[in-house]
């Protein structure tokens, strides 16, 4: 036993000192993992309409316009934005042409008079997959599908 401990004590002590080192050395930041996005599927048609009258809204900027997808009471939650409630204040929320936004779906559903769309968002210049949104829908009297709530993030950041 006796023979064995310095051999032990060293061999800690080149562990130890090689794991310091190692915090020490400089290293580069980890590249985050990419995966593709889902498969885009097509929307009924009711569904469809409302990415499609976003997308112009947006690239027009405007504002009333986009608002108008809104319930009244509606949700704007936006990457960078104040969370914006009420028609009004989501169309406040569009002062220019946003550009020619491309809205993707991923998934869909719909209950009674609730559904939601699950989507990618991008530009033609974007590079990587885009951000990403959830629109919450609740159809309005008339049938028409109204947008109770949109949820969007950037997506992930970009390798180095």
């Amino acid at each position: 036993m006796r023979t064995r401990l310095p051999t032990l004590v060293v061999s800690l002590i080149v562990v130890i000192a090689g794991t310091q080192a190692d915090a020490q050395a400089p290293q580069a930041p980890p590249t985050p993992r990419t995966t593709p996005p889902p498969a885009a599927i097509s929307l009924p048609p009711d569904f469809d309409r409302v990415l499609r009258d976003y997308e112009a809204a947006w690239r027009d900027g405007d504002g009333p316009r986009l608002a108008a997808l809104f319930t009244e009471d509606g949700f704007a939650v936006q990457s960078g934005s104040p969370i914006r409630r009420g028609r009004a204040a989501i169309a406040g929320g569009i002062t220019a042409p946003g550009g020619p936004l491309q809205l993707t779906a991923y998934a869909y559903s719909s209950s009674g008079n609730v559904g939601y769309i699950v989507g990618g968002y991008r530009y033609p210049t974007t590079v990587g997959d885009g951000g990403r949104f959830v629109l919450a829908l609740r159809a309005a009297p008339d049938g028409r599908w109204l947008i109770a709530a949109d949820l969007d993030n950037s997506g992930p950041p970009l390798a180095r």
